[in-house]
């Protein structure tokens, strides 16, 4: 992990190197910002929000600036590094990975349960840290990719305040900047998490001072992660009131990741509606409800808050044939950025 020296001045390289960086988007939708807010007043606890529908650039941001401790979303930023590489030649998702004794840790999976050694692919591993949030799939692609290569592309996106620190369920090792034990495994901000995960789907994989990807590669790499995220097992928080039909045949409309902890409930999500995708970054924290149930006060918020913004934006449905790599946007339509 590098220092937050080193890090201090990869900021600084940002602004040299960036591209296509826009203007940070701010709510611009008043009336449907007003009925969040009352769905948030009633929550015992604190909520912050970013959503976006791209194909308008409606955007609503409540707290969406704020640091906050990701529990398992920060896995999207060790999805894309995963999907990136595998893009430009530097990994495959065939590629086996042995699962070792040593290597299982408690927390949410199935690979704490399996005998050992297993050798798996990396799609495999990847496909479990995704759907299922398993947390020794996660430490082996850790071991497989790193901390620093995550954050140094993270940095190099513009997204400073997106880190994952280090592996699941295990004290942190090496150099950590001082935060580190505020947050636990990640630190993100619901606009910079938005972000990681539409570049997922956009196939906006190419980062400053890099060579560009294949868009052939890029393409086929996101598909398959796309497809982990729209195969989610989690689906109580922004599927909830949206998904009501059986998605079997055509995919989920929803590609989503959630996170938790005893304080702490998220979900980062796309959602294919017809009228153009809509990018959502819910966060709950300092909850009330510590229930580890489906009906956790802060699962249960974030479900209301993606209903409303769904219903406000879009009129004509949710279809899961949408949910294709590049979403079906014109690579001009721009990326959230940070203020």
């Amino acid at each position: 992990m590098q220092t937050m020296s080193n890090r201090n001045l990869l900021i600084a390289l940002i602004f040299v190197t960036s591209v296509r960086l826009v203007p940070a988007q701010k709510t611009n939708d008043p009336a449907l910002e007003k009925q969040l807010k009352e769905i948030i007043a009633a929550h015992h606890g604190k909520v912050a929000v970013f959503a976006q529908q791209k194909s308008t650039g409606k955007t609503v941001a409540i707290d969406a600036d704020i640091p906050l401790q990701t529990a398992s979303t920060i896995k999207l930023a060790m999805l894309f590094e995963a999907t990136r590489q595998v893009a430009a030649g530097q990994a495959k998702w065939e590629e086996p990975i042995i699962l070792k004794a040593t290597d299982r840790v408690n927390g949410s999976g199935l690979l704490t349960f399996m005998d050992a050694p297993l050798t798996l692919t990396m799609k495999d591993v990847a496909t479990l840290m995704v759907i299922v949030s398993d947390n020794t799939a996660t430490n082996l692609m850790i071991d497989r990719f790193t901390t620093r290569a995550v954050d140094d592309d993270m940095m190099a996106l513009g997204l400073d305040q997106t880190w994952l620190y280090k592996k699941s369920m295990v004290p942190a090792s090496g150099p950590m900047p001082p935060d580190q034990p505020k947050y636990g495994l990640g630190k993100t901000t619901a606009r910079q998490i938005a972000t990681v995960i539409e570049r997922i789907g956009r196939c906006e994989l190419d980062v400053p001072g890099k060579a560009p990807l294949p868009a052939d590669a890029a393409t086929a790499a996101c598909k398959t992660a796309l497809h982990m995220l729209q195969s989610q097992f989690y689906r109580d928080a922004i599927p909830r009131y949206l998904e009501t039909l059986d998605s079997t045949e055509a995919g989920s409309g929803i590609a989503n990741k959630t996170g938790g902890l005893e304080t702490t409930h998220s979900d980062v999500g796309i959602v294919a509606g017809r009228s153009g995708p809509i990018v959502l970054a819910l966060y709950t924290y300092d909850n009330a409800d510590h229930a580890w149930t489906s009906d956790n006060e802060g699962t249960v918020t974030m479900a209301k808050l993606s209903r409303a913004i769904v219903q406000a934006w879009e009129t004509k449905g949710i279809d899961g044939k949408l949910m294709v790599p590049g979403l079906g946007l014109d690579a001009k339509t721009p990326l959230p950025v940070k203020p």
